[in-house]
């Protein structure tokens, strides 16, 4: 029997495509990725052999996750139409390289998935899948002629999983769909496919409600080495953070206490559909702002100018599911140049949904106070300014003598 590794996820799409594996001839084995979701693992892993999968992996990729998928993408300023911080495209590399791994530790040749053919994550899992492994075969059921026929709905998945025996729960389905990591929980379709309709109070899972959150403000203080966060301090308590995991635990804790991180937008998928999400990303929203400012004192400004035009197509290869490619490994070791002086604290206050920098410092900054400062010269000559200046207006002066009759 030919062997494929199915991502798994518990869920009756993915538990309904194992035992439709099976009827196709296959030998599945099952693979569930931890990259911070809120599930009952062990009972997924039951599940899965229960379905009749030959293996089950469990993998905690998340320290993985935090240290060479999230903050690369931080350092690099990563933003999705200058709105999405990213989560759901930056945990699919992730997953698709240790699905991968398994594949060829288990002497597999074919990989499947449970993702759509109208969404992103295809794509994401799929470009991943060829850049590692070029010679797999992939099975994607949901661009299947066969399954698409026979599965025409969730009633079609709900009746093939009683007469299978697969357990479906008795949970009562939300009226969206939402998917989780250790960066955020995003929101979509159902009920919010109308993007006059707003999120339910009661949907959101890793923040208060702004308007609920506490009337203090709370305050930290993150410190960068070379763009990398390494240490975060509440100034409250005293209690300080210094291993990767931990640093994003608390701030994801910090942030969603203080009803940080959430936005509504609509975004242009890969496919070329439009579609409304909904996320919430407590820490990483805190990180972005601590780091961007950092920067704003470390780095050259023509190095800044220049990496800033890059943040636009490397958060689009993120999105697009680009991350393993030659573009990417040329734009983030030009990002890991930029952050050699990325080295410092940044204070922070979180109140009721935002995040304020109250003071930076760095010592291996180019600030130079004396420089700026309007009261001390500090190896400044004001009066090299007058040739500066006209040097700089030669042009403006010709072109203006010619068009202004």
């Amino acid at each position: 029997m030919e062997k494929v590794v199915l991502a798994y996820s518990g869920g009756l799409d993915t538990s309904v495509i194992l035992k439709w594996l099976q009827e196709k001839g296959y030998s599945v084995v099952a693979y569930i990725a931890d990259v911070g979701q809120q599930e009952d693992f062990s009972a997924a892993v039951e599940k899965a052999k229960a379905c009749g999968a030959v293996e089950v992996y469990l993998e905690d990729l998340k320290r993985e996750f935090v240290e060479d998928y999230i903050f690369p993408a931080l350092r690099g300023s990563a933003l999705y139409e200058g709105r999405y911080l990213l989560g759901t495209s930056l945990a699919r590399p992730i997953i698709a390289k240790r699905q991968i791994e398994i594949a060829r530790k288990v002497g597999a040749t074919a990989v499947a998935h449970g993702a759509t053919g109208k969404g992103n994550d295809q794509v994401r899992f799929e470009l991943a899948y060829l850049s590692l492994m070029p010679e797999v075969k992939i099975v994607a059921p949901w661009k299947d002629s066969e399954f698409l026929d026979k599965f025409k709905g969730r009633t079609d998945l709900l009746d093939y999983a009683k007469s299978h025996g697969i357990d479906v729960g008795a949970k009562k389905k939300p009226p969206y769909s939402m998917d989780g990591n250790l960066m955020h929980i995003s929101y979509e379709s159902g009920m919010l496919e109308d993007p006059f309709t707003g999120p339910e109070k009661e949907m959101f899972q890793m923040t208060v409600d702004p308007k609920d959150a506490p009337d203090a403000a709370t305050s930290v203080s993150i410190s960068f080495k070379k763009g990398r966060p390494v240490k975060l301090e509440n100034k409250a308590t005293g209690q300080s953070h210094t291993d990767s995991l931990e640093i994003f635990n608390e701030l994801n804790r910090l942030g969603g206490e203080n009803g940080i991180g959430r936005i509504d937008i609509v975004e242009n998928r890969f496919v070329g559909i439009k579609s409304r999400g909904v996320y919430e990303t407590p820490g990483g929203t805190i990180l972005w702002e601590a780091h961007q400012d950092l920067e704003t004192m470390s780095i050259d400004r023509e190095v800044y100018k220049l990496k800033q035009t890059l943040v636009r197509p490397f958060s689009e290869l993120i999105y697009n599911g680009f991350w393993f490619s030659p573009e990417m490994d040329f734009i983030l070791a030009a990002f890991e140049k930029s952050q050699e002086l990325v080295t410092g604290v940044v204070n922070l206050e979180l109140y009721k949904g935002n995040v304020t920098v109250t003071g930076r410092q760095s010592e291996s900054h180019l600030y130079d106070s004396e420089l700026a400062s309007m009261d001390v010269e500090g190896g400044y000559n004001q009066s090299d300014a007058e040739g500066f200046i006209k040097v700089n207006a030669v042009r403006l002066r010709n072109y203006y003598s010619q068009s202004v009759s």
